[in-house]
């Protein structure tokens, strides 16, 4: 029996999920959280083999719980979201989870994704499958700009993209405000970027505002 847990702050696809899991007769879902720091309190103290987790929270960014819950309960971590997996995927994979689906998909491979991240394989999309292959067969020079800016560094461009203050930043990310000033004068450098406005403006032209989690 595959043991479950679902984190998203939606009472209603969390209810999907379960209709959805009902039929499976080899996983169990064991509880669930609506935010990451209940997902982080609930999850050591249960048996749990997969974490079936949403990127967009409230309360914690999406990478840093998937990352934080890896090393808390052992258990695989199947990132289940609305955010576009060309923004995402990889850099998740990287993080430690064990698989990305889009919600959009999730009725179609859910139960397929959720079996084998269980069996310690890895599961992306196919359509990410050759996105990936066609990357590694390319020359670096090929990625976009912000591609090799670090998770953190990602993670402040696109919430500076939507709008958010350096202090909404700090306290959403569990940082100082100087820390996120110090990230944002990195990711302007890299970016060959010379003010916020600028930021902006690259944020929304590359499709990353929204994608902040």
């Amino acid at each position: 029996m595959i043991r479950t847990f679902l984190v998203d702050d939606h009472q209603l696809f969390r209810d999907g999920v379960r209709s959805l899991l009902a039929a499976a007769d080899d996983i169990e879902i064991v509880g669930e959280a609506a935010s990451g720091r209940e997902a982080l309190t609930l999850t050591p103290d249960l048996e749990v083999d997969v974490v079936l987790l949403d990127l967009s929270m409230n309360d914690r960014g999406g990478l840093d719980v998937a990352e934080e819950l890896k090393q808390r309960s052992g258990a695989y971590i199947l990132v289940c979201t609305g955010f576009p997996e060309e923004h995402y995927a990889m850099r998740c994979l990287r993080g430690g989870a064990d698989g990305y689906l889009t919600k959009t998909k999730a009725a179609e491979e859910l139960v397929q994704a959720i079996r084998k991240v269980a069996s310690g394989r890895k599961f992306i999309s196919m359509e990410l499958a050759e996105r990936v292959a066609t990357s590694l067969s390319s020359f670096d020079d090929s990625k976009a700009p912000h591609e090799r800016l670090s998770d953190r560094e990602f993670q402040i461009l696109c919430r500076m993209g939507s709008g958010q203050s350096p202090s909404e930043i700090a306290e959403e990310l569990c940082l100082s405000v100087k820390t996120v000033s110090t990230y944002r004068s990195r990711i302007l450098e890299k970016l060959s970027l010379e003010n916020n406005a600028q930021l902006m403006r690259y944020a929304i032209e590359e499709g990353l505002v929204g994608t902040s989690r």
